[in-house]
């Protein structure tokens, strides 16, 4: 059945801009691989997928001040002078440009002030009525899979035209948990891509033996809290909550009490009501062609028109 495709729309241009040579240039030598890297995906997923619904997602805040005030560490690597995010200079003249593409298309195009593009692809996951993709080479979205509704991740770690599909089994067998407790998982396993240090000594196999055995981290921190050997896990938590994990753990108790709220994607954030179906045929073909005419990119547009 045809339903909702979710574009996690930096996560796209960043992979197209370091897959493709800066010699895919504009007629004045503007490079514009970026851009024609993700015309190109979002044709290629159009033809293969059939969605009838599309949303490219944005970061309007690429570091939300919600998550920064929970772990002041968040993101911090990636800040340059004056709070902007460090973006490679021929990467960020793009994007303004790949935004007037996908507007003149007609595919909507949506971010909230506050919240970054992960929260808005939780929140639009949470109000669809049908199946739902979700293209992004950002393991935290695995949290949203869902094989009930059904919401699965397309994966583009190994390229777009290698996508990997993300179902729960496909979360149970690479990390030990089920997709739904992701979130949990990454929460005491850290991440230092994003500055989340996780539980210091707490590995995958671990976090993933105390999440499985507990079945959230609201759970085992209830249990340790408690003081709780195990004995009230269905699970067997008294095997995996040892002596020396307690201690961690409750070494780390600030840390997850604030993590849960930056590793968790929103799914209520203020996204307004707008028509993510798919077009037919571009919303605004002059200004298309005037877009393919100045920056060289008349045969991914042609592409792209087609497949739609």
């Amino acid at each position: 059945m045809p339903g909702l495709m979710l574009l996690d729309t930096p996560s796209l241009y960043y992979r197209a801009y370091y897959g493709i040579p800066e010699s895919m240039t504009a007629p004045d030598g503007m490079p514009v691989n970026a851009v024609r890297g993700v015309i190109d995906m979002i044709a290629m997923l159009v033809r293969r997928y059939s969605p009838g619904e599309m949303a490219a997602c944005m970061d309007a805040d690429w570091r939300p001040a919600f998550r920064v005030a929970a772990i002041p560490t968040y993101k911090t690597h990636r800040v340059v002078e004056g709070g902007a995010e460090e973006t490679p200079g021929t990467l960020a003249p793009q994007v303004p440009v790949l935004e007037r593409v996908l507007d003149a298309v007609g595919i909507a195009r949506v971010g909230v002030p506050g919240y970054e593009a992960d929260d808005v692809m939780g929140t639009l996951t949470a109000r669809a009525g049908g199946p739902v993709d979700v293209v992004t080479g950002d393991r935290d979205l695995f949290q949203l899979v869902d094989d009930t509704r059904p919401v699965r991740v397309l994966y583009t770690a190994r390229g777009v035209k290698n996508l990997q599909t993300i179902d729960e089994a496909a979360v149970t067998e690479k990390y030990g948990v089920p997709g739904r407790a992701y979130a949990d998982f990454a929460t005491l396993r850290g991440d230092p891509s994003d500055g989340l240090p996780g539980v210091p000594g707490v590995g995958d196999k671990t976090a993933a033996a105390l999440i499985t055995a507990y079945g959230s981290l609201e759970a085992l921190l209830r249990a340790l809290d408690e003081d709780d050997p195990g004995s009230g896990s269905p699970q067997g938590g008294a095997a995996v909550l040892t002596a020396g994990r307690r201690a961690k753990l409750s070494a780390a108790r600030e840390y997850l009490r604030a993590a849960p709220g930056v590793v968790q994607v929103a799914r209520d954030a203020p996204v307004p009501a707008i028509d993510l179906a798919l077009p037919s045929a571009p919303r605004d073909p002059e200004a298309l062609a005037a877009l393919g005419e100045r920056y060289g990119l008349r045969s991914p547009l042609e592409r792209l028109t087609s497949a739609l």
